[in-house]
């Protein structure tokens, strides 16, 4: 049964645009027939005028080639067969009958990261494996992206110690954090979503827009141990200008956070 912003083709409520399958679709057997017959004049030639403007509003969906390719990348998202801790249990049921995660087009996990543009860090980063995951992610294909999943990946969890990694942004762009410990299948699959509005372009607003806590970032060694060479008040307002326009979920880009800014030195502290 078609809703009244359907039948209208008005926006409703909760609805940003009308639901163009709906209303477009024939409602009566004869409305069916006439434009089968329309479709056959089409291809014979003889449709023209009004007639023929009005099959191809019907029959033709303008875009871009830009966001026909994110679409479709969007939708083939091919993850490593990686695991981490305890966090991979729950990655690993994503794609049992129970959850399903072919409906969301990222079921194929490829065992060759030459193969993959999704790595998900689900687990437990130490030390010792930071420069293996590096290795891994830097074989990726491109464009390539990464999920922190779960609170030990996303900020060391529990783990406040040495032999951990305090956060896997802090040697990967971290795409998506997905909060819990563990989180539950369903709050993966919803960080796959999410990693695909930012695909798509139209990324959903991080925290740090919603609140507007820009300047909170954490270099490795501490505000005060940020590069020398790196003005701090400058970057954080070509963020909020880069945000603004639209161009990312925190105004770095849609394919990655920290791919294209200067990453501190260990010298520079």
């Amino acid at each position: 049964m078609n809703t009244p912003s359907e039948q209208s083709g008005q926006p409703g409520p909760g609805n940003t645009l009308p639901n163009a399958f709906h209303v477009t679709q024939p409602r009566t057997p004869e409305e069916f027939r006439a434009r089968q017959l329309r479709a056959r004049d089409m291809l014979r030639g003889d449709l023209e005028g009004a007639d023929l403007e009005k099959f191809v509003e019907e029959a033709v969906v303008t875009t871009t080639l830009e966001r026909a390719l994110n679409w479709a990348r969007s939708q083939t998202v091919f993850p490593m067969t990686f695991g981490l801790a305890c966090c991979a249990l729950e990655m690993m049921s994503i794609v049992s009958a129970r959850y399903d995660v072919a409906r969301f087009g990222s079921e194929a996990f490829r065992a060759s990261p030459r193969q993959a543009d999704l790595i998900i860090l689900s687990g437990r980063v130490s030390i010792k494996m930071a420069p293996v995951i590096r290795r891994i992610y830097d074989q990726m294909l491109e464009p390539k992206w990464v999920i922190a999943m779960g609170a030990c990946s996303s900020s060391g969890g529990v783990f406040s110690n040495y032999a951990v990694v305090q956060g896997a942004d802090k040697f990967l762009p971290v795409d998506v954090h997905v909060p819990g410990c563990p989180p539950r299948p369903e709050a993966l699959i919803h960080g796959i979503i999410k990693l695909q509005h930012k695909i798509k372009g139209r990324p959903d607003l991080g925290w740090r827009e919603r609140y507007a806590a820009d300047g909170s970032e954490e270099w490795p060694y501490g505000r005060a141990g940020a590069p020398h060479d790196v003005n701090l008040e400058q970057l954080i307002a070509e963020r909020r200008a880069l945000g603004s326009n639209g161009s990312g979920s925190n105004g770095l880009g849609v394919n990655g956070d920290a791919r294209n800014l200067p990453l501190p030195e260990a010298g520079d502290a």
